[in-house]
């Protein structure tokens, strides 16, 4: 009976401050909606122990009872999210247990790795069931605001080798390649000899198969190997998606081993989720606890200013910087809408609680960007200390319009069903002049 009173109470109070499509069912049959609305989500409490998740209603509480099958939860994804946001918001302060948390987490290169593999070694075929067909994890760039993904993908590694203004034939190193997109699309369109490296076993595994089913091993070499045991310099570094792994503490000196790989006149980019919060802090009412939990361990989101600073320390001079918030919003977005609609095929690759814990996460990620809980930057840099004669004048090479196109993009795949990252010069990407990859990392002015 104290239980029902409380959450008696609880509904009234909501039902004062908020009209909510949320339809509440309860352990005896009986269904409370909170708006006169057809309900477009329903929490359903099968137990009346159950009922302590509504009463504290922050997203970890919801998210792990919704997980772990404590409750059931009906309604699309961006409806659960925005319902339970709500929730959170109107019941719980935003301070205290549900504030924006500052975690310092140890890093090594174990500990890295294993919350790597933990992430990305579901199987390749969960991450196909909602990623483009060239299976970019990483925000894309919407352009004109009306690309599909595929294409919004593309342009995003488009957007990247503008800005890093690579050139014929020097070398790219990709921390965090993923599965591949970004060297093989360098490799195709510039000759460029890259190396991708990442900890995940199975990204590797289908990286080497799309390099050598694109006639590409003269010049792209995927490595499963840690960037800070890389050697040698490239012209060019990129690193998308991936120090988000590194930790707070540790910024400087992940900024400074890039600073040790890059040539004298090199350019790196680096993208990445920043938080919004000038202290470092997670997303409000247990955002960050969730995904720590269940989705990416000791992953941790700086400032976009911590960054800048952490740069400078690790001897790089930034020379440019872009917010694409609004673009991973609507990523995440797509990405939601594809999972859904793919449903029964995740569910049967990943078992019944991977797909609720994506279901929230990827929601949960887009309504965070959506409502500038967190963000994303590309930020470019040099080495710093540099005379200002090597600096561009402005930001025209970034736009295709005055930027340098070797070929003409396709956006398309290819009739082996293989995701056709670029079409290939004139002589089709085979004879080509460029070094062994043995030497791949040793610099050569261009």
């Amino acid at each position: 009976m104290f239980v029902q009173n409380q959450l008696s109470n609880w509904i009234a109070g909501i039902r004062e401050q908020l009209t909510l499509p949320l339809r509440i069912e309860l352990w005896n049959g009986q269904q409370v909606d909170l708006s006169s609305e057809t309900p477009r989500v329903t929490i359903r409490l099968p137990t009346i122990g159950a009922a302590r998740y509504l009463l504290t209603p922050s997203l970890s509480n919801l998210g792990t009872a919704y997980v772990e099958g404590a409750i059931e939860v009906k309604g699309k994804a961006m409806d659960m999210i925005a319902v339970v946001n709500a929730l959170a918001r109107s019941s719980l302060k935003a301070e205290g247990k549900f504030a924006r948390l500052v975690r310092s987490i140890s890093h090594n290169k174990q500990r890295d790795a294993e919350a790597i593999r933990y992430h990305y070694d579901v199987s390749n075929d969960f991450y196909r069931a909602f990623l483009d067909p060239n299976m970019v994890y990483s925000c894309a760039y919407f352009e004109n605001g009306d690309e599909d993904l595929a294409t919004a993908q593309l342009k995003k590694i488009d957007h990247i080798l503008r800005k890093i203004e690579l050139q014929p034939h020097q070398t790219l190193l990709d921390i965090g390649c993923g599965w591949g997109a970004l060297v093989i699309r360098a490799a195709q369109q510039y000759h460029a000899r890259c190396v991708g490296v990442t900890l995940s076993e199975n990204q590797y595994a289908l990286a080497r198969e799309r390099v050598r089913a694109a006639g590409l091993e003269h010049l792209v070499e995927i490595r499963l190997q840690d960037y800070r045991d890389v050697r040698g310099q490239f012209d060019r570094i990129t690193s998308v998606g991936m120090f988000e792994h590194v930790g707070i503490r540790h910024l400087p000196e992940y900024f400074a081993a890039i600073n040790q790989l890059l040539a004298p006149e090199g350019i790196v980019m680096n993208h990445g989720i920043t938080s919004t919060d000038p202290d470092n802090g997670e997303t409000p009412y247990g955002g960050g606890e969730f995904i720590e939990k269940y989705v990416f361990p000791h992953g941790e989101l700086a400032h976009i200013g911590h960054v800048l600073k952490a740069m400078q320390q690790g001897s790089l001079e930034v020379t440019d910087v872009e917010s694409l918030r609004r673009h991973y919003a609507r990523t995440c977005a797509v990405w939601t809408d594809n999972f859904e609609a793919n449903g029964d095929k995740v569910r049967a690759l990943g078992g019944d609680k991977r797909y609720r814990i994506w279901h929230v996460y990827l929601a949960g990620c887009a309504y965070a960007f959506e409502q500038d809980l967190i963000s994303l930057y590309q930020i470019v840099g040099r080495k710093a200390g540099q005379r200002a004669s090597a600096l561009p004048w402005s930001r025209k090479h970034m736009y295709p319009s005055a930027a340098r196109a070797p070929v003409q993009p396709s956006y398309a795949l290819d009739e082996g069903g293989m995701p056709a990252f670029a079409v290939l010069g004139e002589d089709g990407g085979a004879g080509l002049s460029a070094p062994a990859l043995t030497s791949i990392g040793q610099h050569t002015s261009s």
